[in-house]
């Protein structure tokens, strides 16, 4: 591992590489924010049904999963930032393609093999590759916290990108451009951060890599029972949130409340500052309670405010309700992130996060067509009721299999 740490403000154990990592993962997030709210906006702009923009994001999302499963297992004999610079290469072509193409097949093309990314969290190939890579740039006590960081880095930028998405909508009604040419501008940005991205990723060191591992190893060797329970469990937390990841709750608040592009960005602009900030939160209750109590107990209040916001007749009493969820909503996933890296071994690390990532972006996959063809058919908010009720169900099902399940850095809490 390398030398010091970087500053004050990191967990002492952080590297320089570490403060790589959080750039470029800020740096994607602003990218994600701006698109996401975009890209159902856009879709709509240019003529497809609310069930066509579902399929989109449907393609999104199953191409992430697949492309994420098939290097991920394969990341540490690849290298690690080897990965992630070919990964900046597709982002790149993706905002590409989406820049320059209105038919619906070639973008769903594009959407499958792409990198775009629909949520306001992270679905993408990127994801595992760069959190087995940060689980070398600090102590393992210190991972949660560190994640606490990554996640909070990547959801404030977020923030500031979906604030950024009505630009384009207001300046096309300012000087009186056509509103699709104007928002197509978002994916020529996208394709911009991809290059900064593919530079700043060049400056990480060979300290993020592990021992090549043989071609005949098995990726999980030592960690497979547990690697598989947990993604079987995150696989459901994720299908609920399929339904209500940012593209299709942008597209429910247009649908409901004939929501603006630029009304829809300040709102997720708000938002995405109350996740991130409640994620610093999360290492400290970490810390005092255990992962597993942190991921639960906050994730439950949450379920419910999405649920009743669905309900709201109006829009400033379902985004009320909204921002309400989102205060907690994202308090479980430093937890989570550094559960998942503490019980398995740091050879075992980039599989782990790919088995446990992977499902869940093919179970978020599976909400958004039914999701659309719900909005396609009625503007009421069942996709949000899907979605809190699968929720629940999937943290009352980890709170009973993994509550006595604790991390070495746990065991004498």
């Amino acid at each position: 591992m390398m030398a010091s740490p970087i500053n004050r403000w990191f967990p002492r154990s952080a590297t320089t590489d570490a403060k790589l990592l959080l750039t470029t993962r800020a740096l994607r997030g602003l990218a994600d924010g701006a698109v996401s709210i975009l890209l159902p906006s856009y879709l709509t702009a240019i003529g497809f049904n609310p069930l066509r923009v579902g399929a989109i994001v449907f393609g999104t999302l199953l191409g992430s999963a697949a492309l994420t499963l098939w290097v991920g297992l394969a990341t540490d004999r690849l290298g690690r930032r080897r990965v992630l610079l070919a990964a900046c290469a597709l982002m790149l072509a993706t905002g590409i393609g989406f820049a320059t193409t209105t038919s619906f097949w070639l973008l769903f093309v594009v959407a499958v093999v792409g990198t775009l990314n629909p949520s306001a969290g992270d679905v993408s190939l990127f994801l595992p590759v760069e959190q087995a890579a940060l689980a070398e740039a600090a102590q393992p006590r210190d991972l949660t916290a560190m994640f606490a960081l990554y996640n909070v880095a990547g959801a404030t930028a977020g923030a500031f990108g979906a604030l950024a998405s009505g630009v384009p909508a207001i300046l096309a009604a300012r000087h009186g451009w056509a509103l699709a040419p104007a928002l197509r501008s978002g994916f020529v940005a996208y394709s911009i951060i991809a290059v900064i991205a593919f530079a700043v990723y060049r400056r990480l060191s060979p300290a993020i890599e592990v021992e090549r591992q043989p071609a005949k190893s098995a990726p999980l060797a030592k960690s497979r029972a547990i690697v598989l329970r947990l993604s079987a469990l995150f696989s459901l937390d994720s299908l609920g949130g399929g339904f209500v990841i940012q593209s299709i709750l942008a597209l429910w608040l247009f649908r409901r409340f004939n929501l603006s592009v630029q009304a829809a960005g300040t709102f997720f602009f708000a938002a995405g500052l109350l996740g991130s900030f409640s994620q610093f939160i999360s290492s400290a209750l970490a810390a005092r309670f255990g992962r597993i109590n942190t991921m639960v107990f906050s994730h439950l209040p949450s379920n419910a405010m999405l649920i009743i916001a669905a309900l709201m007749p109006t829009p400033g009493l379902a985004m009320t309700f909204l921002l309400l969820r989102f205060s907690t909503s994202q308090m479980d996933v430093p937890a989570r992130q550094s559960y998942v890296m503490a019980v398995v071994p740091p050879e075992e690390r980039a599989a782990a996060a790919t088995v446990t990532n992977v499902p869940r972006s093919l179970a978020a996959a599976m909400a958004p067509l039914p999701a659309g063809a719900m909005l396609n058919q009625s503007s009421f908010g069942w996709p949000l009721i899907c979605a809190g009720v699968l929720k629940t169900i999937y943290d009352i099902a980890l709170l009973i299999q993994f509550r006595a399940v604790k991390p070495s850095d746990e065991q004498f809490e």
